[in-house]
């Protein structure tokens, strides 16, 4: 008698492997390892293949999932990259940062009982597959429509819409202030969890396809958006980010030693600190390092601070762990890194020495009240229960704003209270006509795939635009 093939719910996800913990804390190369072929179609055929499937509703971009998934188990990983480039241009980044654990996966059937599809790891392995083994799967261009779109900023958000655009047959420029592109993915997330290969290679997919980018190009002061228009450009999309630093306005926050994450991993990444000494980039080395937050940008400052040499790295975050709004899955490696948690302790004062230097954090111990806004607990202080807490580098990683670089420069353009620009979240239209713009300059700090979400919103629009309208004078 044939054996019965096994109930899917019952066939355990395929783990994938990594870099033991006390190997890779003192290195930047990349945690997971990925999946080999074997394992990649041994976890696909896990799948259900839904007839109505509830993972696409939970992915931005409208990834087909069961298609590529059923492409992976059947061994043909030429077709399964090109079912998701039908969809998202930068495949082996999303599947590496994304949150699947929230979107996709977490409304896969089989993770009612047990474990969800890994959706994330097969799309990195299908990515990754197509880069080494130089299959290109991307749709052709549709037939020239004479237009001219500029894309400000290079990050998830800009980078989907050149993508969209550019096969839509429209000719598309990206402007970047920095000297690489590719935005917080360049600046913000750190080589052991984005390696730059990665970025730059799925970057250069859209240069070969036609994109032009222009790097050391600051909108609003090398170039205008008038000037823009004036220059021949029909639309203009904005994905600029939101990066800029956030302090806590503490006494003691302007002592040597203190600084904000997006200036701590913009000189790691973009910088290349991490590759000391064949790039001499001045980064703080502390021994014993103190990180304020406890998003991924907090986990990440802690692990890099890790391998830039510190003995010790503590998260400080005045709620608990159950409120923490990092990845699941960064929290775990920060972990296993040694990385210390303090919860419900709350800075209140810097220490300095004579020199000038912080030397430690006279912190408060916090409880949880009602919830807040955000339908997280309010952290309340306990009286009486200040203490003491020793570093001699402090990280600050409590969110970021809107950098006004750009919008102040723009007559007319509508903002909200927080400095973020107003836009229709269908569209991506701002109260400009002929402009729009998507991802952390509109919703303040998200993540990548959101980012891209909005790119694809707002590049349908622009192309509908750009083939039915024109712009007014």
């Amino acid at each position: 008698m044939a054996e019965k093939e096994p109930v899917k719910e019952k066939i355990p996800r395929v783990v994938m492997p990594e870099q033991r913990p006390d190997i890779r804390r003192r290195n930047f190369d990349e945690v997971p390892l990925g999946y080999t072929s074997e394992m990649a179609v041994e976890e696909a055929s896990r799948c259900l293949q839904c007839k109505r499937p509830p993972c696409v509703a939970g992915c931005p971009v409208d990834i087909d999932i069961p298609a590529f998934i059923g492409h992976i188990r059947a061994g043909d990983f030429d077709e399964a990259i090109k079912k998701i480039l039908e969809k998202n241009r930068l495949p082996a980044i999303c599947g590496r940062v994304c949150p699947q654990e929230t979107q996709c996966e977490i409304r896969c059937v089989l993770g009612k009982k047990g474990e969800p599809v890994a959706i994330g790891n097969l799309e990195r392995f299908a990515a990754d597959f197509a880069r080494i083994n130089g299959i290109e799967g991307a749709p052709p261009r549709q037939k020239p429509t004479g237009k001219r779109v500029a894309v400000v900023g290079s990050g998830p958000a800009g980078l989907t819409v050149a993508g969209d655009l550019i096969a839509k047959g429209h000719e598309v420029t990206v402007f970047e202030a920095f000297h690489k592109p590719g935005g917080v993915l360049v600046y913000g997330i750190p080589e052991f969890r984005l390696p730059k290969e990665i970025v730059f290679a799925e970057v250069a997919l859209l240069d070969k396809d036609g994109v032009d980018i222009e790097c050391n190009m600051v909108v609003g002061r090398t170039v205008t958006l008038d000037e823009l228009f004036d220059e021949g450009y029909d639309a203009i999309f904005l994905g600029v980010g939101a990066g800029l630093p956030r302090f806590m306005d503490i006494p003691g926050e302007n002592l040597v030693g203190i600084m904000s994450a997006n200036e701590y991993l913009t000189r790691a990444n973009l910088m290349k600190a991490y590759r000391f000494p064949e790039y001499d980039t001045p980064i703080p080395r502390g021994k014993n390092v103190a990180v304020l937050g406890a998003g991924n940008v907090a986990m990440d400052a802690a692990r890099t601070a890790i391998r830039l040499g510190a003995d010790e790295a503590r998260i400080v975050y005045r709620r608990s762990r159950q409120e923490m709004p990092a990845r699941a899955a960064e929290i775990h490696h920060a972990e296993e890194e040694g990385i210390e948690f303090l919860f419900l302790t709350n800075p209140k004062r810097f220490l300095g020495d004579d020199s000038g230097h912080v030397i430690g954090m006279e912190c408060l111990r916090m409880e949880l009240g009602e919830p807040d806004a955000s339908g997280r607990r309010r952290p309340v202080p306990i009286e009486g229960s200040e203490f003491e807490l020793g570093c001699d580098l402090v990280v600050v990683a409590v969110g970021s704003g809107a950098n006004p670089l750009l919008t102040n420069s723009i007559k007319d353009l509508v903002l909200n209270r927080w400095g973020y620009i107003e836009a229709d979240p269908e569209t991506g239209k701002t109260s400009l006509d002929g402009v729009w713009a998507g991802g952390d300059i509109v919703t303040g700090s998200a993540t990548v795939i959101l980012a891209m979400g909005a790119g694809r919103k707002a590049a349908d629009s622009m192309h509908e635009y750009l083939t039915g309208g024109r712009r007014l004078s």
